[in-house]
């Protein structure tokens, strides 16, 4: 008889039941869910309750009234602590340059009063809404437009909305002046309820004449 003829064999285990590849599945994804929970929260800092991220400030107005009321925020270009060198104030809250006269442009707009352009920009006291409108019989000679307005128009509003913690005392816009031709352009501008007057010379100096000159006689 063999030595191990007798020997006994330690009863086996018993088999637990194969859960299945569908609990498997679940198994794995329950693990990746509290795998991402734990990376999230160790993402966010303790206490920061917000749902969205503030953008950052720029020096340019915002696009709509933060009061919730009046006409839309027109946007600026920049920031200024004061008024910049080469302009004069228009009553209070409006600058204009001082050069006597503005170059104007072929300008490409199918509309006569607008067939010329001059870019030059705008000064707003920051905080303001001004009107500004060509001088009455000129609504068919002259347009005016700051802050990507749209079309030029014969009247534009500025509402100079003034940033946020900012120090800024004045703000500027982009735009200009648009005339049938070269002209000294009479510029109606009205702010907290004052009305000021001031000429501009678009393509031509305002202490010249407006007309186009007679052609010369051929010399002898």
């Amino acid at each position: 008889m063999s030595a191990h003829a007798g020997a006994t064999r330690p009863p086996r285990a018993p088999a637990l039941p194969d859960p299945g590849p569908g609990s498997r599945t679940r198994l794995v994804a329950w693990w990746g869910f509290l795998s991402l929970v734990v990376a999230l929260a160790a993402c966010t800092p303790a206490g920061d309750s917000r749902q969205h991220a503030t953008p950052p400030a720029t020096g340019a107005a915002p696009s709509t009234d933060a009061s919730g009321g009046g006409p839309p925020c027109t946007t600026s270009v920049d920031t200024l602590p004061a008024l910049p060198a080469g302009y004069r104030l228009v009553g209070e809250d409006v600058a204009v340059p001082t050069a006597p006269v503005m170059s104007a442009e072929d300008s490409g707009e199918a509309d006569p009063a607008a067939r010329l352009f001059a870019k030059w920009g705008l000064v707003v006291r920051a905080g303001t809404v001004v009107d500004l409108r060509v001088a009455p019989g000129w609504q068919d000679k002259a347009r005016l437009g700051w802050g990507g307005t749209g079309t030029p128009a014969a009247t534009v509003t500025v509402h100079a909305c003034a940033p946020e913690g900012g120090q800024a005392q004045w703000m500027a816009f982009v735009g200009g002046t648009w005339v049938a031709q070269a002209a000294c352009v009479p510029l109606i501008v009205t702010s907290n309820g004052q009305t000021d007057r001031v000429n501009l010379g678009i393509g031509v100096p305002c202490n010249k004449t407006t007309a186009p000159s007679p052609p010369r006689p051929p010399h002898p």
